[in-house]
């Protein structure tokens, strides 16, 4: 079943930390009736704060809402490790402009929220929705997983925004899975009442990696030796894993690292220079790494499926699968994926995308402070 399609009017141009405040022309406001006439009558228009907080850079927005309706006035990017607190990163998104009455704030975050509460798996943050509340002097605040977050987004977002791997049975409908590997590795279901969607937060992406092949095994040895212990797929399913990938092969190849490479792996991001190169089909160890990367991202996304039962299908989220979008299609995903012994046939039956919008999370953070839609039983 197609996700319901439910717009965001969103900033077109997200800010860079530093950047001069830039709000939206009156051109490009949808709606523009609805907050214009908000105004005309003298009515408070209601603004809130998302964000979508991880490992490596935090996305803050601030939106003006109308009902269920939200346009985004402004947003930026920061990132996470120069700075020591989400209120920190705050008051840099103000310190250009005149900070508003909020009326609520909503973050997801990178790690499991207990009691309000989050300590972030990837960075040295903890927060806290009361304390968060007091320094935004707002009077709703709430912390999501991000992949929470980001499940929610997906609910909105339209269909030019997801590629499609695998069409899937047609009419499929009911729970769908989210996987996505970036920074780390998240993992959550949306759960399909009958009427409406509610996300699910998990942390399976901490969960035990499974190999499933002769080389897989090579690769789980080599991560035990490295890591000391307990291989995770986050381990494997992530920006540093696709380095953890590479060099268990590469200690394995009978071909030296070219020059070239070396000279990119030492100078520059490892993980993007293993992508590109693989991409470009200009070194084999980089090619069999973003394939066993393919592979086992498949056959994880599977195993989220069958414990889930999600006939409505699975979608890759995260920053990594869009830029290795042909890597996806080559086939070892979807092979991977479909390697379910008697659940073969169901998991070649789901319907599998990759979402291509990087603001999910944060979409998915700002409607929920104002959707009823998708989890009436939100926290009041």
């Amino acid at each position: 079943m197609p996700l319901p399609i439910i717009h965001v009017h969103c900033c077109a141009r997200p800010e860079r930390s530093g950047a001069a405040p830039r709000r939206e022309a009156s051109s490009r406001i949808a709606h523009r009736h609805d907050f214009a006439a908000a105004r005309e009558s003298a009515t408070l228009v209601a603004m809130i704060i998302a964000g979508d907080i991880g490992g490596t850079k935090t996305v803050l927005a601030l939106f003006e809402t109308a009902g269920e309706d939200l346009r985004c006035v402004r947003e930026a990017t920061f990132p996470s490790l120069e700075y020591h607190s989400l209120e920190a990163v705050v008051d840099d998104f103000f310190s250009n402009t005149a900070r508003p009455t909020l009326t609520g704030a909503c973050f997801g975050v990178a790690g499991p929220v207990e009691g309000g509460r989050a300590r972030l798996t990837n960075l040295p943050w903890l927060l806290d929705e009361e304390l968060l509340a007091k320094a935004l002097q707002a009077p709703r605040v709430r912390l999501l997983n991000d992949l929470e977050a980001a499940a929610f987004g997906m609910l909105f977002l339209a269909p030019k925004d997801f590629e499609v791997l695998q069409p899937g049975k047609a009419g499929a409908r009911g729970d769908i899975a989210v996987i996505a590997p970036g920074t780390g590795l998240g993992e959550a279901l949306l759960h399909f009442d009958g009427k409406q969607y509610h996300a699910i937060a998990s942390e399976g992406g901490h969960a035990d990696f499974a190999p499933r092949t002769d080389d897989e095994i090579v690769l789980l040895r080599h991560l035990r030796t490295a890591l000391g212990g307990h291989v995770s797929y986050e381990r494997i399913l992530s920006g540093a894993g696709i380095g953890n990938l590479y060099r268990s092969l590469r200690n394995e190849a009978t071909t030296r690292e070219p020059p070239w490479l070396a000279e990119q792996l030492s100078s520059g991001d490892p993980n993007v220079a293993i992508s590109a190169a693989a991409l470009a089909n200009r070194d084999p160890v980089c090619v069999q790494t973003l394939r066993m990367f393919c592979a086992v991202l498949g056959a994880e996304a599977g195993n989220l499926a069958l414990k889930g039962v999600t006939t409505g299908g699975v979608i890759i989220g995260g920053g990594i699968a869009p830029k290795i979008l042909p890597a996806l299609k080559e086939g070892s995903f979807l092979a991977a994926l479909a390697d379910k012994g008697r659940f073969s046939g169901f998991a070649k039956a789901l319907p599998v995308r990759v979402a291509l919008e990087p603001r999910a999370p944060l979409i998915g953070a700002s409607r929920y402070l104002v959707s009823s839609a998708i989890h009436p039983g939100a926290r009041a």
